[in-house]
């Protein structure tokens, strides 16, 4: 008779095991367990491809930067390319339509996009929209089919202390879970380009790979998009509310953008000895010194001298600070504003304006001094009219001149001109780079 050794035993009942169906009781399957098991799927790895430029370089490193780049490019110099390569995560929020919600930053530049599902399916993806400003994107996966899709949920009624999961690639570690809590919300977070806020705050392990993937609650709900890490410390992670993402979202897939809003006023950050003059405690609030003329800000009733200390109940910390609370408005949305006016505070309800092509236009001739040529050069937005005695003449700006960047923000469509005047339109000084035959030169514009 044959004897059955006891490793061909163990196997055996390991088969058996893995072969029956989970038990609905088995205490292992908490929660959490069911909830990475339900969203897992709709999670992707995001694989960009970009062309960037080696050494060596024409001018010995005397330049930089993306205008330059494209300064070369007009002129056919052309450094060594390279293909660069970076990974990130997504979440697949409409499997019929094939759209994959991420960050802004994951997809910035890329030349090509390929998404790769748990099942092991690697597909090509496109930019169907994207919005910096907000650090959200969406793409939609070539010729996917029906694919799995995540439950979006409600991030209005987040609980301090409630149990999230992160799902994500950090490090190409695909599909790789971690839990915490929510520690806060309502958090503000300065980058090297911007402020963004209304965070959530969590301590769940958030690291490099992981943004763009979804922050899910115990019910496997997408309440957040991971976005950002605290570079300067541990356990601290960043994800963007999914109620705010999905406005965003529509935009972007409907017209590709998000449409721009402003409340028509113009403002500076306080001092000290200014804050005490008009009856604060402390130098934080916005104070506005003009009006646009028929703007939201002035039907509202809001006056120079006025100081906006709160945005829809938001304290408000300082210029930087207002203009990202602004991008949490959308156009014909109510705004109210808590205002200080000669040390009295009170409450005042604007509507905030969209800003199409032709109004964009209007109001960077009115405050720029300048209108951008509808003729479309091979990068960057071609000088129309300057405007005699306005801030673009007095730095010397001419008609035909090519503007490739303002501030941080690059120049090569309308939408660009549109973000770069409601992201800089409080600001006293603009940094312009401008192209003027062969030359390329960077001046700075007061206003």
């Amino acid at each position: 008779m044959r004897r059955t050794t006891l490793p061909a035993l163990v196997a055996a009942a390991l088969v058996l095991a893995l072969a029956l169906p989970a038990r609905a009781d088995d205490p292992r399957r908490t929660p959490v367990v069911l909830a990475v098991e339900r969203v897992s799927p709709a999670v992707v790895n995001i694989t960009t491809s970009r062309v960037v430029q080696a050494v060596p370089d024409p001018f010995g490193g005397a330049f930089s930067g993306p205008a330059y780049e494209r300064f070369l490019r007009e002129f056919g110099i052309e450094r060594m390319p390279r293909k660069a390569q970076s990974l990130g995560s997504g979440v697949i929020i409409d499997g019929a339509r094939g759209f994959v919600l991420t960050n802004a930053h994951v997809i910035n530049g890329a030349t090509e996009i390929s998404v790769r599902l748990k099942d092991g399916r690697e597909l090509a993806a496109q930019v169907k929209g994207s919005d910096p400003d907000r650090d959200l994107a969406v793409l939609q996966v070539e010729r996917a089919g029906s694919l799995p899709q995540a439950e979006m949920g409600d991030s209005t009624d987040l609980l301090i202390g409630e149990t999230v999961i992160a799902i994500g690639n950090p490090y190409g570690f695909t599909h790789t879970v971690t839990t915490g809590v929510i520690s806060a919300v309502g958090r503000s977070v300065g980058t090297s380009d911007e402020v963004l806020s209304d965070l959530i705050q969590t301590d769940t392990a958030i690291n490099p790979g992981n943004s763009g993937g979804p922050l899910l609650n115990i019910l496997g709900q997408v309440i957040g998009i991971n976005t950002a890490i605290h570079a300067e410390a541990s356990g601290i992670g960043f994800a963007i509310p999914i109620n705010k993402a999905k406005r965003v979202v529509a935009e972007l897939i409907n017209q590709g953008h998000v449409t721009p809003v402003w409340l028509g006023l113009f403002g500076q950050d306080l001092d000290q000895p200014t804050a005490s003059y008009l009856g604060l405690k402390s130098p934080r609030g916005l104070l506005v010194t003009d009006l646009h003329a028929g703007g939201p800000a002035q039907r509202a009733g809001l006056a120079p001298g006025d100081v906006i200390l709160t945005l829809n109940g938001r304290g408000v910390d300082d210029r930087d600070h207002f203009l990202s609370l602004m991008l949490d408005v959308g156009p014909g949305d109510s705004v109210r504003l808590g205002v200080s006016r000669q040390g009295r505070e009170t409450t005042l309800q604007a509507k905030a304006q969209a800003l199409d092509d032709a109004a964009v236009a209007a109001l960077v001739d009115e405050h720029w001094g300048f209108a951008a040529d509808q003729r479309r050069p091979r990068t960057g937005i071609l000088v129309g009219r300057v405007a005699p005695n306005g801030p673009a003449a007095r730095i010397g700006l001419k008609p035909g001149d090519i503007l490739h960047q303002i501030g941080n923000q690059s120049l090569e469509t309308p939408d660009d001109l549109a973000r770069a005047f409601t992201r800089y339109h409080l600001h006293n000084t603009l940094l312009l780079s401008v192209q003027r035959g062969r030359a390329l030169y960077h001046v700075r514009m007061a206003l």
